[in-house]
C-alpha cells in the first residue's frame, strides 16, 4: 500500500499555519488546479504532489525544499516497507499455509487423543 501520510501532514500544517491562512481551494488554484479537491486528497493522504509540482508548493507555503524532500522520503520508505514485509500473502502462499494449520491441528488432535505429548 502506496503511503503519503508524511507529505500529507506537511502540506496540511504549513496551509493551515500559512500568514495568508489558505484554505483548500485557495492553495488548489495558486498551484494551478480548478477547485480545492486536489488539495483535499493530498491532505488526507490519497495522492502525492506531482514532481513538478514540489517547487511551486515550496515557495507558495514556505516550505524549505529539504524538509518537502524528506517527507515525500519518509512516505516513500514506509511504501517500500509495506510493499517488502507487510505485503497480503498470494493466492497459493494462503492455501499453503491453511494447509499446513490443518495438518497441525490433525497431529495435535492425533497427539491428544492418545494420551501422549509426542515424546
Amino acid at each position: 500500500m502506496r503511503c503519503f501520510k508524511n507529505i500529507a501532514q506537511l502540506i496540511r500544517s504549513r496551509r493551515m499555519n500559512h500568514p495568508k491562512g489558505y484554505s483548500q481551494s485557495e492553495l488548489s488554484h495558486l498551484l494551478g488546479y480548478k477547485n480545492g479537491q486536489f488539495i483535499s486528497n493530498v491532505e488526507r493522504a490519497l495522492c502525492n504532489i506531482p514532481l513538478k509540482m514540489l517547487k511551486r508548493v515550496s515557495e507558495v507555503l514556505d516550505i524549505p525544499s529539504e524538509e518537502l524532500k524528506g517527507a515525500i522520503l519518509k512516505d516513500q520508505e514506509e511504501t517500500l516497507n509495506n510493499y517488502l514485509y507487510n505485503q497480503k500473502p498470494s493466492k497459493k502462499e494462503k492455501e499453503t499455509t491453511a494447509t499446513a494449520d490443518l495438518k497441525k491441528v490433525a497431529l495435535e488432535t492425533e497427539l491428544s487423543a492418545t494420551g501422549t505429548d509426542g515424546l
